[in-house]
């Protein structure tokens, strides 16, 4: 009987998908993903389901939207009771293991949110999403020193140097003992590795890279110039930078540890990060900058003949077991529907809704995060490849751009008389 693949997922945070070097981002120093991205498929319009983490995790995990996975509000935690990925692999044989940033669990909304009071919360196992092997934190947005607690670390422990390095070094050597520690080499595994960086505080320590000269910063032309914004946006993104830069290392090592013959690699993050595009910082916001994240994914060379080569976007090899789709527009809320037909060696179906002949994807938020330069509002949208309309929460328009023709979300045509048909034959897609 063939053997089911590995699977592993590497999931940032605050990571866009503009942020990478093999994307043309002429700031961005990413080494190790530009030559991973050489041997993956590249998702260049994938989305997340909500540009906020728990949101965003929840549904990851679930392969739900917030709020029907259980999720509505920033501190609500993923209920106990419901199924995540992690449970279907378990009953397929598969050992199951978590590290790194959880965001899921139940945290004291009065309690601050950096710091060693999140980083500290212990998670019950029941409250683990059904990971076998749980070692991580709840939050804390410690980038340096983080603090550990899971399966085999009772309390929380503070781990020295910087948490992408010890996040990904713990990972890489639970993955390599894993043959060792079980009795049957055959069963598969599949791992979640889960990181902070990029996220704030842009100006803490990233192992040792030199932060960019913030004049020096290529600003996209939707950043406003010649003010606060502008100056805001060239500081935050000269330690952004720098962050990419020391995660994309830690990534590197970590992938290196990885064999390709028999591991499906996924490399992605939760949102992105406004950086002064429209006059705004931060997430939740439903702009390009936020919701667009990056997705590689790396599946196992095929034997054929006496070359191996990797699967390209919506190819088949017949007795392979694996395809992956052809669409470019993918939302991340389907990814533990590809990754359960990846363990079960079969083709995923029917990827997308479509309006039309245009695949759709539902982007939103369930609710206002009521936290600084957060988005303002709830809201709920729908993307295609070439546009994005965004209703209101009494489903009035708020936004709708032409992305095949404004790319940078320059005008917004919500209010167009021109655009009122194809603007009402969105909403009946949605």
């Amino acid at each position: 009987m063939v053997r089911s693949p590995n699977i592993l997922w590497i999931v940032t945070t605050q990571w866009r998908a503009q942020a990478c070097g093999y994307a043309g981002d002429a700031n961005a120093r990413t080494p190790n993903l530009d030559r991973f991205a050489a041997e993956s498929v590249n998702y260049p319009q994938a989305v997340t389901p909500h540009p906020f983490g728990p949101f965003a995790r929840a549904a990851i995990l679930t392969g739900i939207h917030a709020p029907d996975n259980g999720v509505r509000d920033y501190f609500d935690p993923l209920p106990t009771e419901t199924r995540t990925i992690a449970h279907e692999l378990n009953d397929r044989g598969y050992a199951t293991a978590f590290f790194g940033k959880w965001h899921l669990g139940k945290r004291d909304p009065r309690a601050a949110l950096v710091g060693e009071a999140h980083a500290r919360i212990i998670l019950p196992p029941a409250a683990r999403g059904g990971f076998g092997f749980w070692e991580g934190f709840e939050s804390g947005f410690l980038l340096n020193d983080p603090w550990l607690h899971g399966t085999e670390i009772p309390t929380p422990r503070k781990f020295d140097g910087y948490q992408s390095d010890v996040v990904c070094r713990r990972a890489a050597e639970w993955i390599s003992g894993y043959a060792e520690r079980t009795d049957d080499c055959r069963s598969p595994w599949f791992g979640v590795v889960s990181l902070e960086s990029p996220h704030p505080p842009y100006d803490a320590p990233a192992a040792g890279v030199t932060v960019r000269d913030p004049d020096k910063i290529v600003l996209a032309p939707n950043v406003p110039r010649g003010g606060d914004v502008e100056g805001k946006a060239r500081r935050e993104l000269a330690g952004y930078y720098a962050h990419i830069e020391a995660t994309d290392r830690a990534i590197g090592r970590l992938i290196a540890a990885i064999s390709k013959e028999d591991t499906i690699v996924v490399f992605t993050s939760v949102h992105g990060d406004m950086h002064g595009a429209h006059g705004l910082f931060r997430k939740g916001w439903p702009h390009e900058e936020s919701v667009r994240v990056p997705l590689l994914v790396r599946l196992p060379p095929i034997k054929q003949g006496s070359e191996f080569r990797v699967l390209g976007s919506g190819l088949r090899v017949p007795g392979s077991g694996f395809r992956v789709p052809g669409s470019e527009l993918v939302s991340l809320v389907d990814l533990s529907r590809w990754t359960l037909a990846w363990a079960e060696r079969r083709e995923p179906g029917t990827w997308n809704p479509e309006l039309g002949t245009q695949v759709i994807q539902r982007i939103s938020m369930p609710s206002v995060v009521a936290l600084p330069l957060q988005c303002d509002r709830a809201w709920r949208g729908i993307r295609t490849t070439t546009r994005k309309l965004i209703l209101n929460a009494d489903d009035s328009p708020w936004l709708f751009f032409d992305l095949q023709n404004d790319p940078f979300e320059m005008t917004n045509l919500a209010d167009d008389p021109m655009r009122r048909n194809e603007i009402d034959a969105l909403r009946a897609g949605m």
